[in-house]
C-alpha cells in the first residue's frame, strides 16, 4: 500500500471537481465518499441534492472564518492511498477504515480531537482512494503535520499487516523524487513514456559517469543536448546549477528546469564534486595502459570489478558504498557504449542499480578510483560492435557485474537497506538477461573449438577439471558449456599456462556455485586471468601466428609454475 501526499493546493473547489469528474483519461469510476470528518458529510456522488459546491464550503468553513489576512495561501491538503495490484480489491467500509487510520496517523484529525480539520475521503477505482483535508482546524489553529509523509508510510505497513496486504519495502529517504502526478499527466498527454523529471535524471547520471572534472561534466551535459543554467557566486565559483530538456515548457512557453538535488540526492553539485576527491594512494602515478578501444575497456572494467569485489568481502562500510556507488558509474557507461542488442536490458540494469547506489552510509569516495577511471575509459573508447573482441569483452565485463550486483545486494541486505537490495537483486537479473545476447555468438564458436579436440585432449582436459575442482566437476562436465571451457583450457595450455593452477586459482577467488553456469563463469576468468583474446578466432590467428607454442614438459608457464600436464600420447 502506497501512500502519496501531494502538493498543497489554494482551490478546495478544484480538487473536488477532479476527484468526481471523468479522470484525465475518463479512467474515474462512481466517484463517492467512503468516510468523512462527519457522517452527514453531503456526498455528490451518491445524492442527487448534493454538489460540489455544498462539499466544498462545509470543509472550507473553518478556513473562511478566519479573517482574510489570517488564511493560509496554501490550505488544501491531498493524500492519495493505493493498494498494490497484487492485492484484493477492498470494500468501501475498508477503505474508510483505512482513511481514519491516515488522517490520524499523519496528524490531520488525530483520534478523539474533536475540533481536528475537516477531511473527506473519495474513491472512484478499486485500488485507491484520495483523502482531501482543510489545513485549518475548527478551533482556528493550523495542525500539527510535521514528518506527515514518514507517518503516513509507517501507518501503510500496520495496515498491510492488518490486512494481510502485499507489505511494500519502506523507503529511507534516499530514493529519487518520483515525479508528481502533474508531470505524468503532461507526459502522457504528449504520448511520451517517462516525464521530464525522469529522462533528466539519466542523462545527468550518465554525464557524471567517469568524469573526471566539472568542467567534463559539464561538457557532457551540453553534449547531450541539455539547457543548463550554472548559479554563480560574486567570486566566480559555480554554486549550483539547474538543466532542462529544449521542449519541455511550461504554460508561459519558458524552460522548465530541475536542480540536480531535485533529480537525485547524489546529483547536487556538491555530491558530485565529492567524486573527484583523491586518496593519497589515487596520487601516485598510474600504471595502467591507456585505453585504445572498446575492448580495452571492457577488460580494465572487469579487472575493477574483480578489485571491487575483494573489496566488498573486506573493508569497511563507507569504502564499500563508495565501491556500490561507482558500481553505478559503470553500468551507465557500459548502458550507453554496448551495442543495440543488449543496450535495452544493460539499460534498464543501470536504471535499476540507480537506486541501490545510494544509502545513508555514506561513500568515502576516493577509494573508487578504479571503477570510475573504467567507467571513464568506457566512455572515451567509444560504442562497442556487437561481435569480434567488442563483443566478447562485452560478455565477460557482464558476467563480472552481476557478480559485482549480487553481492551488492547481499551487502544492503545485511545492512537492512530493504529498497536498495531489491533494486540490485533487479540490476542482476537485468544483467543475466543482456549476457546470453552477448556471450552467444563467442560461447558458440568456444563449443565448436572444444567439440573439434581430439578425443584425448577431451579427456586430459576433463582429468584437468576433476584435478582442481573435484567436488563441481561432475556438474561442469555435464553442461552445455563445457566444450567451451575445455576450448579455453587448451588455449591457456598453448599459451604456456598450467590450466590445473588456473582453475584451481579461478574457483578460490569467488564461490561458482550459485552460478547458473559455471562453465561460463570459469571461461572469462580463465580469458581473463590468462590474457586470452575474447573472441576466440582471434586466438586462432594468434596461435597460427606463433610457431612452436605448445610447451614443452620443462618450459616455466607465464603463472610461474612449471607445466605438469604435458600432452597426453596417442595410443
Amino acid at each position: 500500500m502506497i501512500p502519496r501526499i501531494h502538493k498543497r493546493g489554494s482551490e478546495t473547489i478544484g480538487l473536488i471537481r477532479y476527484l468526481y469528474g471523468p479522470g484525465t483519461h475518463e479512467e474515474h469510476t462512481n466517484p463517492h465518499l467512503v468516510a468523512a470528518f462527519d457522517p452527514l458529510t453531503p456526498d455528490p456522488g451518491r445524492d442527487p441534492q448534493a454538489t460540489h459546491g455544498h462539499l466544498q464550503r462545509l470543509l472550507d468553513q473553518p478556513v473562511n472564518a478566519l479573517p482574510a489576512g489570517r488564511r493560509p495561501k496554501k490550505h488544501v491538503w491531498h493524500l492519495s492511498v493505493r493498494a498494490s495490484p497484487e492485492d484484493p480489491i477492498l470494500s468501501d467500509d475498508d477503505w474508510a477504515a483505512i482513511a481514519r487510520r491516515m488522517v490520524a496517523a499523519t496528524g490531520v484529525a488525530p483520534d478523539g480531537d474533536d475540533a481536528a480539520c475537516r477531511w473527506a475521503a473519495v474513491r472512484h477505482a478499486d485500488d485507491h482512494i484520495h483523502i482531501i483535508a482543510t489545513l485549518v482546524r475548527d478551533d482556528g489553529r493550523r495542525p500539527r503535520l510535521h514528518n506527515e509523509a514518514r507517518r503516513a508510510q509507517a501507518e501503510a505497513r500496520l495496515i498491510e499487516a492488518d490486512y494481510g496486504l502485499r507489505r511494500v519495502t519502506p523507503g529511507d529517504g534516499t530514493a529519487a523524487k518520483r515525479p508528481t502526478s502533474a508531470e505524468r499527466h503532461k507526459a502522457d498527454r504528449r504520448g511520451q513514456q517517462r516525464t521530464p523529471r525522469e529522462e533528466l535524471r539519466e542523462a545527468v547520471r550518465r554525464s557524471v559517469a567517469g568524469a573526471a572534472s566539472e568542467e567534463e561534466f559539464f561538457d557532457r551535459l551540453a553534449a547531450a543536448g541539455l539547457l543548463i543554467r550554472r548559479r554563480i557566486a560574486p567570486s566566480g565559483d559555480t554554486l549550483g546549477y539547474t538543466v532542462a530538456l529544449p521542449g519541455d515548457r511550461n504554460a508561459k512557453g519558458e524552460p522548465v528546469f530541475y536542480s540536480g538535488s531535485k533529480l537525485a540526492p547524489d546529483l547536487s553539485l556538491p555530491r558530485i564534486r565529492e567524486r573527484w576527491s583523491q586518496t593519497s594512494e589515487d596520487n601516485a602515478p598510474s600504471v595502467l595502459p591507456s585505453v585504445t578501444g572498446p575492448a580495452s575497456a571492457r577488460r580494465r572494467a572487469t579487472s575493477a570489478a574483480w578489485q571491487a569485489l575483494l573489496v566488498i568481502d573486506h573493508s569497511n562500510d563507507g569504502v564499500i558504498a563508495a565501491q556500490i556507488a561507482a558500481t553505478g558509474e559503470v553500468l551507465d557507461a557500459l548502458a550507453q557504449t554496448s551495442a543495440a542488442h543488449t543496450r535495452h536490458e544493460l539499460q534498464a540494469a543501470a536504471t535499476a542499480f540507480e537506486r541501490a547506489s545510494r544509502s545513508h552510509i555514506r561513500a568515502a569516495r576516493g577509494h573508487d578510483h578504479a571503477l570510475r577511471r573504467a567507467a571513464r575509459d568506457l566512455v572515451h573508447s567509444g560504442p562497442a560492435l556487437g561481435r569480434g573482441e567488442d563483443g566478447a569483452t562485452t560478455a565477460m565485463v557482464i558476467d563480472m557485474l552481476f557478480f559485482l550486483t549480487v553481492a551488492a545486494a547481499h551487502w544492503h541486505a545485511r545492512k537492512q537497506h530493504a529498497q536498495q537490495a531489491e533494486a540490485a537483486h533487479q540490476a542482476a537479473a537485468h544483467l543475466r538477461a543482456a549476457y546470453p545476447a552477448a556471450a552467444g555468438h563467442t560461447m558458440a564458436l568456444l563449443h565448436q573449438q572444444g567439440s573439434r579436440l581430439a578425443p584425448s585432449w577431451q579427456r586430459h582436459h576433463a582429468t584437468v577439471m576433476r584435478q582442481a575442482l573435484p567436488t563441481l566437476a561432475d556438474r561442469i562436465l555435464a553442461e552445455p558449456g563445457w566444450p567451451a571451457l575445455a576450448a579455453t583450457l587448451d588455449e591457456a595450455r598453448t599459451a604456456g599456462h598450467n590450466p590445473t593452477t588456473l582453475l584451481t586459482q579461478a574457483a578460490a577467488r569467488r564461490e561458482l556455485d550459485t552460478a547458473e553456469r559455471m562453465s561460463d563463469v570459469l571461461v572469462w576468468r580463465l580469458r581473463r586471468m590468462a590474457s586470452l583474446p575474447g573472441d576466440p578466432q582471434n586466438a586462432q590467428g594468434q596461435r597460427a601466428s606463433r610457431k612452436g607454442a605448445v610447451p614443452s614438459p620443462g618450459r616455466a608457464s607465464q603463472t610461474g609454475t612449471r607445466p605438469t600436464n604435458s600432452a597426453p600420447r596417442r595410443r
